[in-house]
């Protein structure tokens, strides 16, 4: 482990540190509001009366203390540097008035190395609220930013939506697979990260439905790519972009193990297998990408408890006996 795990000790009873942030202007959303006069705007007004209504303050939230963080660190051992980056952050905030500040990261790595499990543990670490986007599906940037209201069936886009009816103005927002964007005619899936990416922009960030300024300058961003070819500079230059290796031999065996004992530990049925998988199988399950291990196991304790046994055996996962087709397993 790097040295930035002994930045201070772990505060494990912290509660988190909350303050209201306002994230747009209920001015501005009642001078829309009352500019609308054509019936055919009934779904715009319905945001504007609902934007009145649920007001414009969100929570925005940090630690109040260094976060116990170990317990991540155990379970993404291949994750070290993008764990030092937030511990970083949560260093310099904690003690002090300031709101905590995360670079927009991008998590560069082979599919099925956990990255996207890496992006939801942030969220959960942190308190705060979650949103996600994948790119992989997306085929228009209105997604991220809204469609123009006179448009048939338009609304607004992601980042609206996870700002505005969410409760936190810091969300965490997972943009997955950002190298899978598909642009589309005269629409650019990645339109909007130019200004979101940029805090002064992002701060009066402008949805195409809604047309009111939105504070988005507090969200943090966790993009994840396979390929950064496919990830136009200008984007690549505004966000702290993070390589993440397959998990070594000791690292899978850990994660492995770590998915075996979460299971059993999860289930009553559990209880009727034994403590510790045997080695041959933490051998076979130590080649399967960490998104595949889940599965694997599942397969394995129900193969197990068809054959009347409270262990698994080799014959019991996925890619076993040629009964079933692999699910990752690498050659």
């Amino acid at each position: 482990m790097s040295e930035d795990r002994s930045l201070a000790p772990l505060n494990r009873s912290s509660l988190p540190i909350a303050r209201m942030r306002a994230v747009y202007r209920l001015q501005e959303v009642e001078q829309r509001l009352d500019k609308l006069k054509s019936p055919d705007h009934d779904s715009l007004r319905s945001t504007y009366e609902r934007m009145l209504e649920k007001g414009a303050e969100r929570f925005q939230v940090k630690p109040g203390g260094l976060p116990a963080m170990e317990h991540l660190y155990d379970e993404m051992p291949n994750f070290t540097e993008a764990l030092d980056e937030i511990k970083r952050q949560l260093a310099l905030c904690h003690d002090s008035r300031d709101a905590l500040e995360i670079a927009p990261m991008l998590l560069l790595g082979p599919p099925g190395i956990g990255k996207t499990h890496f992006a939801r543990g942030v969220a959960r670490l942190l308190g705060t609220g979650m949103g996600f986007v994948a790119m992989s599906s997306l085929t228009a940037g209105w997604v991220l930013s809204g469609a123009s209201s006179q448009w048939k069936g338009a609304r607004p886009g992601k980042v609206f939506e996870t700002l505005v009816h969410g409760d936190y103005a810091n969300p965490v927002m997972v943009v997955d697979e950002i190298d899978k964007a598909r642009a589309e005619h005269a629409y650019d899936p990645l339109g909007a990260f130019y200004s979101l990416l940029e805090h002064d922009t992002a701060g009066a960030f402008t949805d195409e439905f809604a047309e009111v300024p939105i504070d988005a300058s507090q969200v943090i961003w966790v993009a994840t790519a396979n390929d950064e070819r496919n990830i136009p500079e200008p984007i690549l230059n505004r966000m702290n972009v993070i390589e993440v290796q397959s998990p070594d031999a000791d690292a899978a065996r850990t994660i492995a193990l770590r998915l075996y004992r979460q299971l059993r530990a999860e289930h009553d049925w559990g209880q009727r297998f034994d403590d510790t998988p045997g080695d041959a199988v933490l051998e076979l399950l130590m080649q399967v990408a960490p998104r595949e291990m889940r599965r694997a196991w599942m397969t394995g304790f129900g193969n197990a408890r068809l054959a009347g046994r409270d262990a698994i055996e080799v014959a019991d996962l996925p890619s076993a006996g040629g009964r079933r087709q692999p699910i990752g397993f690498m050659q």
